[in-house]
């Protein structure tokens, strides 16, 4: 363990997190995990660093990890760089996401790199073409492991397995848990051992769950508030692509900064549109459930449920996104009365309180903080303010007379304008 905390001070933090801890001697044993955390607590560094001690310059892939989306790929592959830069280990690390350029890829993959880190499909795509050869392979890493194990990209890492050796050390790391990851064993054809640390983690910030009660058509008017709020920014989660687009031109006619992630963009345009969010040159960032799957903003303010997700695993990932490593943030749903009570009760499990807010002069505030009597004390200093801004004030006798001679000249301006010129009684 004093090997790991002498790591991690290398990379700048102070201490392990727990996951870190739990995880880090099994890995380096090359045991078969299954390391189950909160969004922001470290899970990137708890496989990574372990890992990565065992690999061998020499020879060729040896890591594999698999993300469920290009940007989740593009971040990871961006710690691993950072390792390798500050523990100087002397490996090369490739990044095979599906939006990239595949002939580029594979002009890498001649470089033999040590570690991969890419999406299903184009791994298996490329594995296929015979541009990706694992026949080196070590271990492979499930990122969003509950994310992954879904439909098609389930049947996708299990044929990437047959093109691997027989003896693998395979890891599984997710923010929530799920029903296949309690059958991994029978998908995967060995056991895993199970390291839970979601309710001891204490890595994530205090994080306030808000709802405004209002109208579906009313919905874009908040939104509206929000993008024109000095120093907002919030992560705006909207189901359906169409409507991204409806709302995206909405933003864009009433002059609001905003940019747009989603899944079938580039990589390049998704950078492009994380970098300028990440800088704060832009409040409002719209997004999907698969687009932001993974997605790291340490200082993320706050979440925007401008859509309300279909289900509890959907809603940790969501506001997973805010009060990563100890910040503080807020998360903001949006919808009718009866939503509010299904809200409430979908999260309840996950131990979340939802409460119930209005905005007031662009602040969100608990509604229960308003509807409460005011003390006799609060009382008599509002009626007192009351009372100081509706008394007239009092004016100096200079100001006085300053007054009357401007209210003398008026008239007489006045009355030359209908004719009457003082001068001509003499």
């Amino acid at each position: 363990m004093e090997k790991l905390v002498t790591l991690t001070e290398q990379l700048g933090f102070k201490q392990p997190t727990l996951i870190q801890e739990r995880v880090y001697q099994p890995l380096q044993q090359r045991k078969n995990v299954l390391g189950l955390a909160p969004t922001g607590s470290g899970k990137t560094l708890a496989y990574v660093l372990p890992l990565l001690q065992t690999i061998a310059v020499e020879k060729g892939t040896q890591l594999l990890i698999i993300t469920p989306s290009q940007e989740l790929t593009a971040q990871v592959t961006q710690v691993i760089r950072e390792c390798l830069n500050q523990l100087k280990l002397g490996l090369t690390v490739t990044p095979l996401g599906g939006g990239a350029n595949v002939k580029r890829q594979q002009e890498k993959l001649k470089k033999h790199p040590q570690v991969v880190v890419g999406t299903p499909g184009r791994l298996l795509e490329l594995t296929k073409n015979k541009k990706l050869k694992l026949h080196q392979l070590q271990t492979v890493v499930f990122d969003e492991a509950d994310a992954l194990l879904t439909e098609q990209t389930l049947i996708d890492c299990r044929e990437l397995l047959t093109h691997a050796p027989g003896q693998l050390q395979l890891a599984f790391f997710s923010a929530t848990d799920g029903s296949i990851l309690h059958d991994l064993p029978h998908w995967f054809g060995q056991a895993v051992e199970r390291f839970d640390v979601r309710q001891e983690d204490q890595t994530q910030g205090k994080v306030e769950h808000w709802f405004l009660i209002c109208p579906t058509r009313k919905r874009y008017e908040i939104l509206r508030k929000f993008g024109r709020q000095p120093r907002f920014q919030g992560l705006v989660f909207i189901n359906q692509l169409a409507e991204i687009t409806e709302i995206a031109q909405r933003l864009q006619h009433d002059q609001i900064e905003f940019a747009v992630l989603d899944s079938q963009q580039r990589q390049t345009q998704r950078q492009h549109a994380i970098k300028q969010f990440a800088a704060g040159k832009i409040p409002l960032l719209l997004t999907t459930d698969v687009a932001a799957r993974g997605l790291d903003l340490p200082q993320l303010p706050a979440v925007v449920n401008y859509d309300l997700p279909n289900g509890l695993t959907a809603y940790i990932h969501r506001v997973g996104r805010t009060g990563r490593m100890g910040q503080p943030g807020e998360v903001i749903n949006l919808g009718n009365d009866r939503s509010f009570r299904s809200l409430k009760q979908l999260v309840k499990p996950a131990g979340y309180t939802v409460t119930e807010a209005v905005l007031s002069y662009g602040k969100i505030v608990a509604k229960q903080a308003l509807d409460q009597p005011l003390t006799k004390e609060h009382a008599k200093a509002k009626v007192q303010s009351s009372f100081k801004q509706s008394a007239p004030a009092k004016r100096s006798k200079k100001t006085v007379e300053k007054a009357t001679k401007k209210r003398s000249k008026n008239r007489i301006r006045s009355r030359k304008n209908k004719g009457f010129h003082p001068k001509k009684l003499h």
